[in-house]
């Protein structure tokens, strides 16, 4: 039950769709402009680096809550599960960011979110976490790839300190426990290839659009593109 409460708590903060409430302040539903996706990206290329800020930062704080109320309710009554339920509550906020029902399930693709739920899971992926984002980043400038990247590494980091006992396994959390935590991120970590199906293609051809944090596009500009997708939205 624990378990339920906890993805309750996460998917209520994910259905607040920063993106789409900002694009709405600035007087455009996101969903009509550039890829047609609600998330942080394409915040970032239609409304601008200020935008994007705005953005990213909305959906990581959606779920740097979600992580800090359950790691002083749910977390202790339940100290030995305390990092499996605050992955459960980031495995609702995520889902609720990719598909919100009142947006005909089409949301985001996760990563802020994602990156949120990693920052207030543990303190030592605070800063790796950012390397293994912003590292790639600023090499390649493609938010898809360091997004995938950050997937993976985040992964491996996961169970090499869930091993070596930085979770607690000495204080009483079984190996059952550590073994449904990477379960379950494992899962989160496919959905996230998943949802970047269509860029992972894009990659592999060298046709991913790359993102530069100093440009920014006016609204003026936008109205043009008024109710029309871009190739990447018509490709999935």
């Amino acid at each position: 039950m624990a378990r339920l409460w906890c993805f309750l708590t996460g998917y209520a903060f994910g259905l607040i769709q920063t993106s789409f409430i900002y694009g709405k302040h600035k007087g455009i539903d996101i969903r009509n402009y550039g890829s047609g996706n609600a998330g942080t990206t394409n915040a970032l290329r239609v409304l601008g680096p200020k935008g994007g800020l705005i953005v990213v930062a909305g959906d990581m704080l959606k779920a740097i809550l979600t992580s800090l109320i359950i790691r002083y309710t749910f977390g202790n009554m339940y100290p030995d599960m305390k990092y499996l339920l605050i992955m459960w509550g980031g495995a609702g906020c995520i889902l609720a960011h990719d598909f919100p029902f009142y947006m005909g399930f089409k949301g985001g693709k996760g990563i802020a979110a994602t990156g949120g739920t990693v920052i207030g899971f543990h303190w030592t992926f605070f800063v790796t976490g950012l390397c293994y984002f912003f590292i790639p980043f600023f090499v390649t400038h493609y938010v898809s790839l360091s997004a995938l990247i950050f997937y993976a590494l985040f992964m491996v980091q996961l169970v090499i300190e869930g091993q070596v006992g930085v979770f607690g396994i000495f204080e009483g959390v079984s190996q059952a426990v550590l073994n449904e935590l990477y379960i379950l991120s494992g899962c989160l970590m496919l959905l996230a290839y998943w949802q970047h199906r269509s860029n992972i293609v894009r990659l592999l051809k060298h046709e991913e659009r790359k993102t530069y944090l100093g440009k920014k596009r006016g609204l003026s500009e936008l109205e043009k593109q008024a109710n029309a997708v871009n190739s990447e939205n018509k490709e999935k």
